[in-house]
């Protein structure tokens, strides 16, 4: 049986990367849209034109591609690594937290269409087809790994939580805080 425990180093290491996770998709959509010529600010959960003229549709969707696209690698890369190698809980962290942020943002869409939802949206095929088919895709990178590993409901279960509070937290700090990184 391979090592399942909750530590505070993998609490802690969870909220690392829930941070890294949001900020590295973030940074994508900063990136892009500064790339295309618009002067952007980058915010621990989103991005936003400072000034002049907002972008073409085609640049939105390009914007809006850019984060999830960068997420789903997160998790393809972490999945790879632990389906080629061995056990390692900080790797399964940043597929676990890939999945849980695009179903996140996928239920998000029912209040907001926000990446993958305005991107269904502009294509005409849906609000949430984008959103299911890239929560679908990375539910099956964990399922997988979870089982090849027989991870435990009690694992699952706290590391569930762990994201869930940590990703509440830099949301709502967004929110409240305006916390600007870029």
């Amino acid at each position: 049986m391979i090592e399942q425990k909750i530590t505070i180093k993998y609490i802690l290491t969870g909220i690392i990367i829930v941070i890294l996770t949001w900020i590295i998709h973030e940074f994508a959509h900063w990136l892009t849209s500064e790339s295309l010529g618009y002067d952007t600010i980058m915010r621990l959960n989103g991005t936003s034109s400072v000034s002049g003229e907002g972008p073409t549709d085609i640049h939105k969707i390009m914007i809006s591609a850019s984060g999830p696209i960068i997420t789903i690698f997160q998790g393809l890369i972490a999945f790879v690594f632990l389906k080629q190698s061995h056990w390692n809980k900080p790797v399964y962290l940043f597929l676990f937290t890939a999945f849980y942020m695009r179903i996140f943002a996928g239920i998000m869409n029912f209040i907001n269409p926000n990446d993958e939802g305005r991107i269904s949206a502009f294509l005409e095929i849906g609000t949430f087809t984008l959103p299911i088919l890239v929560s679908g895709i990375l539910f099956f990178m964990v399922y997988k790994v979870s089982t090849k590993y027989k991870l435990t409901g009690k694992f699952q279960l706290w590391t569930t939580i762990i994201i869930m509070v940590a990703s509440s937290v830099l949301i709502l700090s967004d929110q409240f805080l305006g916390i600007r990184i870029i």
